[in-house]
């Protein structure tokens, strides 16, 4: 092979690894933008969940006990929000360097795990406070409780579905950073690898999506 051909086969390798590096490099950003969409919608909705449950303790519909827990519960949610960010930036791989240089400092695996103690303490509280289905229909008659049985049922039923999108997302992203033109070109740089949500978010017993419709009938 002379010099001149060659000179013609590194060009055009060079050229499909460019145009392989661009068209995955592209494809990774888009996945990557999908986990930090599906993340924030998911904090929102958590955070929606703690709101509600935290207006329903105070709404004298629970029996004081339950009221109270409920209460401590939901506001051991919305305090975290600090370490929340932190969490955050640990967990996305498309937040700003400096964003994540900022909160690194002192941080450990701690933090993750307190925000998923926290929120799975809530569902489990909330569990007891309506551990009896019959009491969730008789709610759910009761003119004064419905809307605040409804919009519960609501928001844990969509931070369900958000959960599960986002740890569907996660684990596309996963396998995509596995994929041999990511890892020969090295495009994820040192992006964090993405991380699933797993916490308790189990439903009680008839306060489900289902029962979320005929409250809210």
């Amino acid at each position: 092979m002379t010099g001149a051909e060659t000179a013609i086969v590194v060009i055009a390798v060079v050229a499909v690894l460019t145009w392989v590096g661009v068209v995955a490099a592209t494809r990774l950003d888009r996945i990557h933008r999908k986990v930090v969409a599906s993340r924030l919608a998911l904090d929102a909705q958590l955070v929606r969940r703690a709101a509600v449950a935290t207006e329903l303790a105070g709404s004298g519909v629970l029996d004081p006990a339950s009221s109270l827990l409920v209460a401590e519960a939901a506001s051991a949610v919305t305090q975290d929000a600090e370490d929340a960010r932190n969490e955050l930036a640990l967990a996305l791989p498309d937040l700003d360097e400096e964003s994540v240089r900022s909160v690194r400092a002192g941080l450990n695996g701690s933090v993750a795990e307190s925000r998923v103690r926290a929120e799975s303490e809530l569902s489990e509280i909330l569990r007891t406070a309506f551990g009896d289905p019959d009491e969730i229909r008789a709610l759910a008659e009761d003119p004064d409780a419905a809307p605040l049985v409804h919009a519960l049922g609501a928001a844990w039923y969509r931070a369900q579905l958000a959960r599960r999108f986002h740890n569907m997302a996660v684990a596309h992203a996963r396998q995509y950073r596995r994929h041999w033109s990511v890892r020969l070109l090295r495009l994820a740089g040192h992006a964090p690898m993405p991380v699933t949500v797993d916490l308790d978010d189990a439903l009680p017993d008839g306060l489900d999506h289902g029962s979320v419709s005929v409250v809210g009938g």
